[in-house]
């Protein structure tokens, strides 16, 4: 439990208070709540948060996805891409779930995702054959051109 001390600034906040506050994008979806606060150790500032989204499902998103804290939420600026989600063509058509995120081992930046249409068969896609983001992932092409993709 944090405390508001005598003397301290109106705008600072203690970490823990963050914790356990729903994750919610400028569309109103809800991702999760706060489970962890993550700073950098040099420049004493948020890098980012993992979000609890359910049974054994954390995930962790880099302080470009922050856009704001209020008291009872925390504001993103832009929708994540989140493993199991699923993926949808262009006309919505169900084509299966994103099965893993590739990111750049120095930036952290998405660079593809990997989607799985089955049982055996995944495609790696590049980022910029995402169209959309939210509840689930849809793609700038129809299920016939993702089909044709090796």
């Amino acid at each position: 439990m944090s405390v508001k001390l005598a003397g301290m600034p109106s705008k600072l906040a203690t970490a823990d208070s963050f914790t356990g506050k729903k994750v919610v994008d400028r569309e109103g979806i809800e991702y999760g709540k706060v489970k962890h606060i993550h700073i950098n150790q040099d420049t004493l500032t948020v890098c980012g948060v993992t979000i609890h989204q359910g049974f054994n499902k954390d995930y962790y998103l880099s302080n470009d996805y922050i856009a704001k804290f209020s008291e009872e939420t925390l504001l993103l600026s832009r929708p994540p891409v989140r493993t199991g989600i699923p993926v949808v063509d262009i006309d919505r058509h169900k084509i299966g779930k994103v099965k893993r995120l590739h990111r750049h081992p120095d930036t952290d930046e998405l660079e593809s995702i990997e989607v799985t249409d089955g049982f055996m068969h995944t495609k790696i896609l590049s980022k910029s054959e995402i169209w959309g983001i939210g509840e689930k992932v849809i793609l700038g092409m129809t299920k016939e051109e993702f089909k044709k993709i090796e």
